[in-house]
């Protein structure tokens, strides 16, 4: 008589052990490299295979460091799934005790939590063993793996002070640089051909005034498609903050986390130290209203002429009017008799015109200037040599300051005190980085004296050409550079003829009779004084 078949033992040999696999990698770069989640997986899937499980889910994480790893979301998704099945006991598979948790503390709890589900765990590269010997040796493991983790960080940290102190940036690349591998070198900081112009710009108009405020400089900014956004595409007030606070951006390093001061760095500056601080001072002095947002853009002259009768620079607006709009300057002070009388855009601008016409200066006076420019180059040349020697003398007597501050700190024990020479050291530091800078941009510039020469003097001999161009940039600078007072406008009379800068009424100067070369020595002298301040005006700013 043939055995009788056990049937429940027929349908638990039919049901296959439910498995999951967990797998985690560290970077990016190892999701796409042999040690990535796809090639843990595979190695995961043959093990199951040969013991006859069927995995029911696979459960990655991309994450790098210690941390508690019941809350990252690959395990926190696990751990879901396996409370949604109460019933099931799942075996755990992961490739390596380093994948598991590389804490030693993490590991201990998140072996609790699956005993806690009945969930058993196998790892490929090492046996789990629920003995109290296993128990001993698996918490070996996760230690060991723990002093790895703590270990590597350590050596990059200490490596990536090492790369910081001998002046290179590690950390992302700040708006504005980007990194460029240099053979001997390693990556180094590069000004970005788009974006280091449009910081350097941002910070130049903040420190000269141009942006009136921090909303102004966001607004300028997100004008330029190119320029980094968040994932609303918006350019963020605290975006613009961190770049005008950065110190990076004037080749130097600064980190607190390193514990590096003002270091200069193997990068090259996109603005100077005095614009930098500029722009520190005006952020922490009184906050200034913004300016409105387009309107200046479609008004050459707002805010440089004014009301005749108040001297209160015009207003500008828009009417509507005959199915078109019209551009219109008017006064709206109250109290004046021209008060709401509005002047045509295109009439007002064209009489600008007709005075900026009047500065241009005839071919023999541009002549001359370009010879007094030439006297005038030679003499600052050697004007510059003693200004770095004076500096050199000034930043050998503040290493000899900081040398005996030093000492003083080694003699003092009072805390205060101690205090208070490391506070001057930090002055004394800050000028000599101020001073050595002075003293780079005292050094002869590239190029020849007709190279220089030849933008200034086609903007001496032709700002009509510029104004003439229309483009509203191009007229602010001639605007910007041939007056120095307001255009006063009357609805009667028209526009007056304002104070003319300093190269255009040296020019005149220069037409005088008493003033020109062949005159008495007392008249030459003051040649070489015009033209020194012409070169100042034009050439050094």
């Amino acid at each position: 008589m043939p055995t009788p078949t056990n049937t429940s033992n027929i349908g638990q040999a039919l049901s296959s052990q439910k498995a999951v696999i967990y797998c985690r990698v560290s970077s990016k770069s190892q999701e796409q490299e042999g040690h990535g989640l796809e090639s843990q997986e595979t190695r995961c899937r043959q093990h199951a295979s040969a013991k006859g499980y069927d995995v029911a889910a696979v459960f990655p994480d991309t994450i790098s460091g210690g941390g508690d790893f019941m809350k990252r979301p690959g395990m926190v998704a696990l751990l879901s799934f396996l409370d949604a099945q109460p019933d099931e006991q799942f075996v755990v598979i992961f490739d390596d005790l380093k994948r598991f948790a590389r804490d030693t503390r993490f590991h201990l709890d998140l072996r609790d939590a699956f005993r806690l589900r009945q969930a058993s765990i196998e790892c490929l590269n090492f046996k789990l063993e629920e003995t109290p010997e296993g128990e001993f040796i698996e918490t070996i493991m996760a230690a060991q793996g723990a002093l790895e983790r703590k270990q590597n960080g350590r050596q990059v940290a200490q490596k990536m002070k090492a790369r910081m102190e001998n002046g290179y940036w590690v950390h992302n690349a700040p708006v504005g640089y980007v990194y460029e591998e240099i053979k001997g070198r390693g990556k180094v900081l590069k000004p970005h051909p788009v974006l280091a112009p449009i910081v350097q710009e941002a910070f130049e108009g903040f420190a000269t005034g141009r942006f009136q405020s921090q909303a102004e400089v966001r607004r300028f900014l997100d004008m330029f498609p190119d320029f980094p956004r968040n994932k609303k595409r918006e350019v963020t007030q605290q975006r613009v903050s961190e770049i005008l606070t950065n110190p990076i951006y004037t080749g130097y390093i600064v980190s607190e986390t390193y514990e590096i001061d003002w270091l200069k760095g193997q990068h090259d500056a996109i603005i100077d130290l005095d614009t930098f601080e500029t722009v520190q001072n005006r952020r922490n002095g009184i906050a200034r209203a913004p300016k409105r947002k387009n309107i200046g853009d479609e008004f050459v002259l707002r805010g440089i002429v004014s009301c005749a009768g108040c001297d209160v620079p015009l207003r500008s607006s828009f009417s509507s009017g005959n199915g078109g709009q019209y551009a219109y300057y008017l006064c709206q002070t109250k109290t004046c008799s021209h008060y709401g009388k509005s002047i045509r855009r295109e009439k007002l601008e064209t009489e600008v015109g007709d005075i900026i016409k009047t500065l241009e200066p005839t071919p023999r006076l541009i002549k001359l200037a370009t010879a007094m420019f030439k006297t005038a180059w030679n003499q600052r040349a050697e004007q510059a040599k003693d200004v770095m020697q004076s500096a050199k003398s000034q930043l050998i007597a503040i290493d000899r300051q900081i040398d005996r501050l030093l000492t003083r700190i080694l003699d003092a024990s009072n805390e205060t005190v101690i205090k208070s020479y490391e506070d001057k050291i930090t002055q004394l530091e800050k000028q000599k980085r101020l001073m050595a800078e002075n003293i780079t941009n005292q050094v002869e510039p590239k190029g020849t004296f007709e190279e220089k020469l030849e933008p200034v003097l086609q903007f001496l001999a032709n700002p009509w050409k510029l104004w003439d161009s229309g483009h509203i940039n191009l007229r602010r600078t001639v605007l910007k550079l041939a007056f120095t007072t307001r255009i006063q406008y009357d609805r009667n009379q028209g526009a007056r003829t304002p104070a003319i800068a300093l190269p255009f009424n040296m020019l005149r100067g220069i037409s005088d009779p008493e003033v020109r070369f062949g005159a008495p020595t007392r008249t030459r002298t003051a040649d070489l004084l015009i033209t020194n301040q012409l070169l100042y005006q034009l050439s050094y700013r």
